[in-house]
């Protein structure tokens, strides 16, 4: 576990959280679509990975407020991203699900982004591919803790 009062540690945790933010910040410039906001995609990547949901469970899993993803998936489903559903055991919510529109974006978007990477890692030697691939699931994992 790594200990901020050591030197190595605070040093190493540093350098991840500069360099994960960075490269996050270029992989957003990958778009397929400019017209999407970074949230909007982030919601259509949420119903990709996790299936149909609530607004409510939307916000929770993307960490904003209930309006704002109401207002969120009223501008998806206005560009015929998502489509809402009634619920099939509470009347008054809706589930929302991603429509094959914003599955063959996404797809798109997948495709460029992973060959973007792949340019960037192909300029590494095999020691260092090496160790990228080894450290990707425990990005993966502190990606969704």
């Amino acid at each position: 576990m790594p200990d901020l009062s050591h030197g190595d540690d605070a040093a190493a945790v540093n350098s991840l959280r500069s360099a994960v933010m960075r490269l996050g910040r270029r992989l957003k410039h990958q778009r397929v679509d400019e017209s999407l906001s970074p949230t909007e995609m982030s919601v259509l990547g949420t119903l990709a990975r996790c299936g149909s949901a609530t607004p409510g469970e939307l916000a929770r899993k993307e960490h904003v407020q209930p309006p704002s993803m109401t207002r969120i998936v009223a501008l998806l489903e206005a560009k015929g991203l998502v489509r809402l559903e009634p619920h099939p055991e509470d009347r008054r919510q809706k589930v929302v699900s991603q429509t094959e529109q914003a599955e063959a974006m996404l797809e798109e978007s997948r495709r460029k982004r992973n060959a973007w990477l792949a340019q960037l890692a192909d300029t590494l030697d095999e020691d260092e591919w090496a160790k990228l691939r080894a450290a990707a699931p425990v990005l993966e994992k502190l990606a969704h803790l």
